[in-house]
């Protein structure tokens, strides 16, 4: 089941969450490097350029739960917060996000929370990314935990855009001018058409190697 404790006492401290959710990254990125491995030894090619892993502060923690309406509890960090631990896979081109994600779902010990498919129905920002949320088993010494993991799977390109549009929003605390938002979006369908030239390119070039 998923991990949902019934009281405080079930977590001490945030350093035992750490634990845990790193626990979480370190058997996702176990996998995905496996995937990856095996991928190169079945079709000669890699689909994954990198992966990024990191945990949220806990005053991101405390910001989301009171944005939501929830009190800065261990229990409702844990049950309403799906993006403590946090997997950023990059891949070249779209077809690998896809390859990707089918990948992890496939795993039997993964189940699958949510998805949601930014690249197909992209935000009104132009922020395209591929999300899921799932869990993992993680096995401690006196029991087992399924711990939520958030992965986001992108091209190069659109990591490299959602890098400066979170920039730029910090530094506008989230009030974005009018023509720096257009600009963004004009460079987001700009990144689109590039991922989808860049992915027609590696298509030629690989039908021709296979002739």
């Amino acid at each position: 089941m998923e991990w949902k404790p019934e009281n405080e006492n079930e977590v001490q401290n945030w350093e035992e969450v750490v634990l845990i959710y790193n626990s979480a990254l370190k058997e996702i990125g176990t996998k995905l490097e496996i995937l990856n491995d095996e991928f190169q030894h079945v079709h000669q090619y890699n689909p994954i350029e990198h992966i990024k892993t990191r945990i949220k502060t806990p005053q991101s923690i405390v910001k989301k739960l009171k944005k939501n309406g929830y009190e800065s509890t261990i229990s409702n960090m844990v049950e309403h917060v799906n993006d403590i631990a946090g997997v950023r896979v990059i891949c070249s081109f779209t077809s690998d996000i896809y390859r990707i994600a089918e990948m992890i779902i496939n795993q039997s010990d993964i189940k699958v929370v949510s998805v949601k498919d930014y690249i197909f129905k992209p935000k009104p920002s132009g922020y395209k990314s591929y999300h899921l949320i799932v869990t993992v088993p993680i096995f401690l010494s006196d029991r087992h935990i399924d711990a939520k993991v958030e992965i986001q799977i992108r091209t190069v390109a659109m990591d490299f855009w959602a890098s400066l549009e979170h920039k730029i929003h910090y530094k506008f605390e989230g009030d974005i001018p009018e023509h720096i938002k257009n600009e963004l979006v004009e460079c987001a369908n700009m990144i689109s058409d590039l991922d989808a030239r860049m992915l027609h390119l590696n298509e030629q070039v690989q039908e021709l190697v296979s002739d």
